[in-house]
């Protein structure tokens, strides 16, 4: 018996599906690898998996982008590099403007090239510039009380730190005071009261005596 006619139809189990993909991506890939050898044919074949990752093939003598080439002549279709090329010239255009619009809006706030403006182009450029001197003032008073205040906490700690050594010096002179004292009331109770008297005893008989 032959096999049963499959319905093409989505496989709604993930793991199956994976499976049938793997299998037949395989079989497609080797079809274009023996169209390419037996009739000398030039292939190019992409897959995009449903989780994004791709598989390629390309014959030997040729390449993608040549392929490419020959399809848009023959579609008679744009290429998609130049439709892409196209945009990022349009892209380079508007950023040139754009630069070119704000050179000429710095120089005329360094007043340079305005003697051409109007009066109604004037007041722009005096209120940015009003703006900018206001901001300019407010960082540096921001600039002065920031230096302020550290002045005031280095006083600070420059007055912690002389009362620490005052407390410290006036330590030091008290237990000098307190060594002194000690060595002299020790030196007093050291001290005899009363001085040794010696009396020598001769060693000869006293001839006073023998008399």
């Amino acid at each position: 018996m032959g096999r049963g006619k499959i319905e093409i139809k989505r496989i709604e189990n993930s793991t199956n599906r994976q499976v049938t993909y793997s299998k037949r991506r395989g079989g497609i890939m080797k079809k274009a690898k023996e169209i390419t050898v037996l009739c000398d044919a030039q292939v190019s074949l992409v897959i995009f998996s449903s989780t994004g990752k791709m598989s390629e093939y390309c014959s030997p003598s040729t390449e993608l982008v040549k392929i490419l080439d020959r399809y848009h002549k023959n579609a008679g279709v744009q290429k998609l590099w130049d439709a892409k090329h196209e945009h990022l010239s349009n892209e380079l255009e508007r950023i040139k403007k754009e630069n070119d619009s704000m050179q000429i809006k710095l120089r005329h706030l360094k007043g340079e090239d305005i003697n051409s403006l109007q009066p109604k182009e004037l007041i722009p450029i005096e209120e940015a510039l009003e703006n900018g001197l206001a901001c300019v003032r407010s960082r540096q008073m921001q600039y002065l009380k920031r230096l302020k205040k550290n002045e005031r906490s280095l006083e600070e700690d420059n007055r912690r730190l002389s009362y620490i050594l005052h407390q410290q010096q006036l330590a030091m002179d008290v237990n000098v005071r307190e060594m002194d004292h000690g060595y002299h009331q020790r030196e007093r109770e050291y001290h005899p009261q009363m001085p040794f008297a010696f009396r020598v005893q001769p060693i000869q008989p006293n001839l006073h005596q023998n008399k």
